[in-house]
């Protein structure tokens, strides 16, 4: 009797793994051609075990979804720039908080090392990627102890930094993407432990970059990746040479992709913190600042009508009265001093307003585009030599700006990107241009090649004849200027609204002024896997 109870239960037990295995996909198996994947024995390697991208440091993960893009709330300026349209936001990563003076310090002593010991040109580099520390100076007011002590003293190295124009955040976060990846190849095994902090073994073209690894890794590290290779790096066989190394592609999942300035609707996507408002398929209302409610103040009992952002709060009041409802802030702030919204993000606003990657226009145009929306594309693609190489770039190229400051435009050892061509956009339905930034600006005189990018310059005079480059005016607006969110120290409460959205040439810094890095998220909409019937 046992032995048939026995029998019976093996085999319900074994029709159930084949009744489980018939409905599942194996992922060893292919399902296009049905041979095995990843097999000793050779044939098609793939990362099957794929566990989902990891969040770089310093950042917190945002579930995309839709929103209202715009003012809903107040006009007073009456300038209305920036009307509510709806637009839909891809998951993405951003930072906890801005980035900090003692972040940017330990860019700027990465670079001292590196490149200011060098000759020539390479000197540059260190110069141009320096805040500029002026900004804190009035022609009124005595703040020369801000300019000597604000970026370089610890008493102020968890405050945001300032004095950083948009093109010397763009290059930071460019450094920050080859450090975070060099660090994890060494976590992996592909480089060998210590390479990263090797500092001072360092020259100029000799450092770590991301794209050169992928495209060309021969090349990275000048050359010398042989000599920088981990145990899982290197070649199975003892009589293979260095060529055989193992690489980390793209397809492994390995390799973050690159820090960036989030979008504007992306910032303002996050600083709302919508999620606490939602119910089901819907939004419950509506929001004024990143916190609930219409007020400034919060209304918990523990902290009662403490101050929850930093802001001025009236003329000749930047903090509140000393001992009762100060803000604990004249200035900028530590980055955490006041509580995080829904999504865990602080500073969203005040403290200080943030740099955000687009190019600044009056209108927002969703009709095109409503989903990721963002003005300022420029289509590239990796320069290819007449061996059929990759090409690098052999040495730093700096450009000086209309105000004197210098921008670093590409450093040695980086793939050099081209342009896309007319060969490249030939029947294609979805872009025609590698140049996009004046898309339907409603300009129709807008071309890259105006003057130093100038746009809505009015250049014909009503009778249609040309009128002198002396005699025409231009507007403020052109290719060059970004777009500014959120409110700062210095600004009334009104500007602490996300929606609200300012504008400066991306070469020009301020004191109010500062930026948080972001990281586009690749897969599924959403870190939490939803139940499946």
């Amino acid at each position: 009797m046992n032995t048939q109870l026995n029998t019976l239960i093996s085999l319900v037990f074994v029709l159930l793994l084949i009744g489980c295995s018939s409905g599942k996909r194996r992922s060893n198996v292919s399902q296009g051609t049905g041979l095995e994947i990843n097999s000793k024995r050779g044939g098609f390697q793939y990362k099957t075990n794929y566990k989902g991208q990891e969040a770089g440091p310093g950042l917190v993960f945002i579930p995309g979804g839709t929103f209202i893009k715009g003012r809903v709330q107040d006009d007073v300026m009456r300038d209305w720039n920036n009307s509510p349209v709806r637009v839909q936001v891809r998951s993405f990563f951003i930072d906890e908080t801005e980035v900090t003076n003692m972040m940017y310090l330990e860019y700027l002593d990465w670079l001292e090392r590196v490149y200011k010991k060098a000759d020539g040109a390479y000197k540059n580099v260190y110069t141009a990627a320096l805040p500029d520390t002026m900004v804190w100076r009035s022609p009124l007011g005595y703040n020369e102890d801000m300019v000597n002590n604000y970026l370089r003293h610890p008493a102020f190295r968890d405050y945001p930094v300032v004095g950083v124009s948009w093109q010397q955040a763009v290059n930071f976060a460019k450094w920050r993407t080859e450090r975070v990846n060099e660090r994890l190849l060494e976590r992996e095994g592909y480089i060998e432990k210590g390479v990263s902090l090797q500092i001072e073994s360092l020259s100029p073209g000799t450092e770590f970059n991301t794209q050169t690894y992928l495209r060309a890794p021969d090349k990275v590290y000048g050359g010398n990746i042989a000599d920088k290779a981990g145990r899982n790096a290197q070649p199975r066989s003892r009589e293979a040479d260095s060529s055989a190394l193992t690489y980390v592609k793209r397809k492994d999942g390995l390799l973050l992709p690159q820090y960036r300035l989030p979008t504007e609707a992306e910032w303002e996507y996050a600083a709302l913190g919508l999620s606490e408002l939602r119910e089901y398929n819907s939004y419950r209302g509506k929001k004024k600042y990143p916190w609930s409610g219409d007020n400034t103040r919060s209304t918990k009992r523990k902290n009662e009508g403490d101050q929850l952002a930093n802001f001025k709060q009236g003329k000749g009041d930047y903090s509140g009265l000393a001992g009762w409802s100060t803000d604990n802030a004249d200035i900028t702030a530590p980055v955490r001093m006041n509580p995080a919204n829904d999504y865990g993000l602080y500073g969203m606003a005040g403290n200080v307003a943030e740099w955000v990657a687009d190019v600044y226009r009056p209108i927002v145009n969703n009709d095109v585009s409503d989903m990721s929306y963002y003005r300022g594309n420029l289509y590239t693609k990796p320069a290819i030599g007449p061996e059929g190489k990759t090409e690098i770039v052999d040495q730093v190229e700096i450009e000086t700006m209309p105000n004197n400051k210098l921008n670093i435009k590409s450093l040695p050892g980086e793939v050099r990107f081209v342009e896309v061509d007319s060969i490249d956009s030939k029947l294609r339905p979805n872009f025609d241009r590698a140049y996009n930034t004046d898309f339907l600006d409603g300009d129709d005189q807008s071309k890259p090649s105006t003057l130093e990018g100038e746009m809505y310059k009015f250049a014909v005079s009503e009778e249609g004849e040309a009128v002198p480059e002396q005699d025409q005016v231009k507007s403020l607006i052109s290719d060059q200027t970004r777009v500014i969110k959120g409110g700062s120290w210095k600004d009334r409460k009104y500007w602490l609204d996300p929606a609200q959205r300012r504008y400066l040439p991306e070469f020009m810094a301020a004191d109010f002024i500062g930026f948080r890095c972001a990281m586009s998220y690749l897969g599924e909409n959403s870190t939490k896997k939803r139940p499946r019937d």
